[in-house]
């Protein structure tokens, strides 16, 4: 219970100030979100965007949310970029010819480096998402399917808005465009950014948002282009919309870079065969129990229901069907082994 629900509480959300130049940085709880939508034109073309992010991430293992858009306005998945070690991954939805949303969901390897600021730049196209590091297209990765209004809706930073997979580094700018950024417009966006400044924009480069993190103190980040859409530190980590026992088709990766889910999944199992060998050892020497081994599966599996459901409150956590499915499963392969005739040999010589 105790690994399961710690720290039970909302923890201090997890941002500073950067003393010298600009910048804010995220800890291991830390998020930001905006105070409203970010919206695009009407008559620009609903399919494109860009994105640019300068910032300096940590290396720390597993997959964190660098920024996302609120889901709730989007069909099936919404657009965010992660990081899982050194590589950066790229997520936006996408609807089939059949109608049916899908997730585009990529990945571009040894992009990022402890310590060392980096320009990422996204540029949406209506069938295609390109990636440029520091000014230099590093992955082009084709949508099969329409793909619209994905950089639109409330804005969370250092966070996912359904789960919590906080990030962990430094921002030092952020830009949200309605259009598509050229080539050489990265380029030169990307030189601004390093150079400490804004990129100098053109008539045609009107950004949604414009963040330059140079408030150096408050809990508010300002948008140089539209004052509604602040960035807001809240005083408590959060999640925006968490989810309630996420099915677990939805969590599944297979894959890289799905180790981790793996991992997780594995340390799942692991962490309840105790349980189903201790419970399973008591009711057979209790002999009351007509099917002992279906007691203990349910026991299991209602125990770790209960656990996940309390999660949902605590936005440290995920509640999460997967970790049902597992905990269950080790709480079953507990149980065979305690029928296994040396383990229950060993058993009773231990309990006398």
């Amino acid at each position: 219970m105790i690994a399961c629900l710690w720290p039970f509480h909302e923890p201090i959300n997890d941002v500073t100030w950067q003393r010298d130049g600009n910048g804010i940085r995220l800890g291991l709880h830390g998020s930001l979100i905006s105070e409203a939508d970010l919206k695009q034109d009407p008559s620009s073309d609903k399919t494109g965007g860009s994105l640019e992010v300068w910032m300096e991430p940590a290396l720390t293992p597993g997959r964190q949310v660098i920024l996302a858009f609120d889901s709730a306005r989007h069909p099936g998945a919404a657009f965010l970029i992660e990081q899982n070690g050194d590589a950066l991954f790229v997520q936006r939805h996408n609807v089939d010819p059949y109608g049916i949303c899908r997730t585009a969901y990529f990945g571009v390897p040894r992009a990022l480096e402890l310590g060392r600021p980096v320009v990422i730049t996204v540029v949406l196209n209506a069938h295609e998402t390109l990636v440029y590091i520091n000014g230099s297209l590093a992955k082009s990765s084709e949508v099969l399917g329409d793909s619209a209004y994905n950089l639109t809706g409330r804005l969370v930073v250092g966070n996912s808005s359904v789960v919590a997979d906080s990030w962990s580094g430094m921002i030092r700018g952020l830009a949200v465009y309605d259009g598509r950024l050229t080539g050489a417009d990265v380029e030169r966006h990307a030189q601004a950014w390093h150079n400490g400044h804004a990129p100098a924009l053109t008539p045609g480069e009107m950004p949604v948002a414009l963040y330059l993190f140079d408030e150096h103190r408050g809990k508010i980040v300002h948008n140089h282009f539209d004052s509604a859409a602040d960035l807001l530190i809240p005083t408590h980590f959060f999640v925006l919309h968490p989810r309630f026992l996420t099915p677990a088709w939805e969590r599944f990766r297979f894959g890289w870079p799905g180790w981790s889910y793996w991992q997780d999944a594995l340390l799942n199992i692991a962490g309840f065969v105790p349980l189903g060998l201790v419970l399973m050892n008591y009711l057979l020497s209790m002999g009351q129990v007509k099917h002992p081994f279906a007691a203990v599966v349910l026991a299991g599996f209602l125990f770790s229901l209960t656990m996940e459901s309390l999660q949902w409150f605590l936005p440290t956590r995920d509640s999460d069907m997967t970790d049902v499915i597992t905990n269950t499963l080790g709480a079953g392969l507990g149980a065979t082994f305690c029928r296994a005739p040396a383990v229950r040999n060993l058993l009773v010589r231990f309990s006398s």
